[in-house]
């Protein structure tokens, strides 16, 4: 498994997490992948009560900030299955965190929100 993340983010990087943790559905997809371990989109979109294609979109968001990866693997009747595990991650906020992630931001504040949609 991957790292835990540095305990100072960039402001890039708290932004990302933000964003993807921003979400109930993506919240309930990282207390499923928590409680239930390495999944694949098809149980847990059954699991969650939800379309696999809205599932997928989130995981992709969760995958993109970090907070989860994805690994494509065949069964044994040849079907590709993607199975999707919790990134070990830990933030810790406080105000002193916040003012220095916020004096590293690189990115326009729009391309932050088109990326979180």
């Amino acid at each position: 498994m991957a790292q835990v993340p540095d305990p100072q983010p960039t402001g890039d990087e708290l932004l990302k997490v933000f964003a993807a943790l921003g979400n109930p559905h993506r919240l309930r997809i990282v207390a499923a992948l928590v409680s239930g371990g390495r999944n694949y989109v098809s149980r847990l979109a059954r699991e969650l009560g939800i379309g696999r294609p809205l599932l997928h979109m989130h995981l992709q968001r969760l995958e993109a900030a970090g907070l989860v990866t994805g690994s494509l693997e065949l069964a044994e009747d040849g079907k590709a299955m993607k199975y999707f595990e919790i990134t070990p991650f830990a933030y810790t906020l406080t105000p002193d965190v916040v003012a220095a992630a916020a004096r590293t931001i690189t990115e326009e504040d729009e391309t932050v929100k088109e990326k979180a949609k």
